[in-house]
C-alpha cells in the first residue's frame, strides 16, 4: 500500500505529491521542518516541538501555514491513515511559490507538506552496543537556532561520518564540540552531565530540552557548558540525543573507547526515563 503524505491541505499517495519547482525551498532551501516521534500511536514531545516551529517561524518572518489545532490533527491523521505505531512524522513549511528572487514576497501562501516514516526507535539495536561518533569542523552559518532546511553542511558532515565508519559527526568550532549533524552532544565525568549551552551556535533540541527536565525530577546533575574533543575522550560517558534516537550511548571518538567503551550507567539510566516518559 503506497504511504499517505500530508501537503497542503490534501492526504495524497505519496506518487500523487507535487510541489512547484518555483517553491523557495526548493531554490532557496527557505524553510523550515520539525521532526516528532512516534510511539505506541502517540505523538512525543509535540507541544515543545511545535514551540520551536513557532520561534522558527517568527525568526524567518513566515506565517502559520494553518491553525495549531489543526497542524496536530494533520500529524495525527497521518500517524492513523499509515498504521504508525512506532516512528517518525516529519512536517516543513516552505515560504511558498514565487518568481525567484532573493527578498521575500509579500502575501503568498506557505507550502506545508508532511509524511510518516516507520523505526524501531524504543528497542533501537544502536542503544544496546553503543555508536561511535567522529569529530568534523563545523561549517554551517551562524543562525544555527533556527531548524532550517537549508541542511548542506550538516549532509557533508553526515557522510564525512558514514565514511570513517561512524554513526554521527560531532561538529567542532574554535576548539569546542557544538553538536552532532542532527543531534545535541553530551558528555559525562565523576557523575555530572556536561552539554553545551544555548545560543544561536546550536539548535535547542527538543529531547535536550525534555531530558534536561527529567535529570533536574531524578537528581541528575547538568552542567551547562563548553567541553572540547579531548575533554570528550577522556570522559566516564557520552551520548547524544535527538527525536529519532532518544538518548543514545556513544563508546568511540575519533577511534578512540570512551569510558568501557560499553553503554554508561548514567547513560543508561537517562534513556530509561526518558523513554517512561514517552510512554506515559
Amino acid at each position: 500500500m503506497s504511504r499517505i503524505v500530508h501537503l497542503n491541505g490534501a492526504f495524497l499517495p505519496e506518487q500523487e505529491a507535487k510541489v512547484s519547482i518555483f517553491d523557495r525551498g526548493y531554490y532557496f532551501g527557505d524553510g523550515v521542518y520539525e521532526v516528532t516521534a512516534v510511539v505506541d500511536g502517540k505523538l512525543v514531545d509535540y507541544a515543545p516541538h511545535m514551540e520551536r516551529l513557532d520561534r522558527s517561524l517568527r525568526e524567518l518572518s513566515m506565517p502559520w501555514p494553518c491553525t495549531k489545532d489543526e497542524l496536530r490533527a494533520v500529524h495525527e491523521e497521518l500517524a492513523k491513515r499509515n498504521g504508525i505505531t512506532e516512528g517518525l512524522i516529519y512536517m516543513q513549511v516552505t515560504r511558498g511559490v514565487a518568481e525567484r528572487d532573493f527578498a521575500f514576497p509579500k502575501n503568498i501562501p506557505s507550502t506545508l507538506m508532511a509524511f510518516t516514516q516507520v523505526k524501531a526507535l524504543v528497542d533501537s539495536p544502536n542503544a544496546k552496543t553503543g555508536v561511535k561518533v567522529v569529530s568534523i569542523p563545523d561549517i554551517r552559518w551562524k543562525r544555527r537556532d533556527i531548524k532550517s532546511i537549508a541542511l548542506l553542511a550538516q549532509c557533508m558532515g553526515k557522510q564525512q561520518a558514514s565514511e570513517a565508519g561512524a554513526f554521527e559527526g560531532w561538529m567542532v568550532e574554535d576548539g569546542f564540540v557544538t553538536e552532532g549533524t542532527s543531534s545535541s552532544s553530551y558528555i559525562v565525568k565523576e557523575g555530572r552531565v556536561i552539554t553545551r549551552p544555548l545560543s544561536n551556535a546550536i539548535l535547542p533540541g527538543i529531547t535536550r530540552k525534555s531530558l534536561m527536565k527529567l535529570a533536574a525530577d531524578h537528581d541528575v546533575t547538568i552542567e551547562e557548558r563548553l567541553f572540547s574533543v579531548d575533554e570528550a575522550i577522556a570522559a566516564d560517558e557520552a551520548f547524544l540525543t535527538s527525536a529519532s534516537s532518544f538518548v543514545m550511548p556513544v563508546v568511540e571518538i575519533d577511534g578512540h573507547p570512551i569510558g568501557s567503551a560499553k553503554p554508561g550507567p548514567i547513560t543508561t539510566r537517562l534513556r530509561q526515563i526518558y523513554l517512561e516518559s514517552a510512554r506515559a
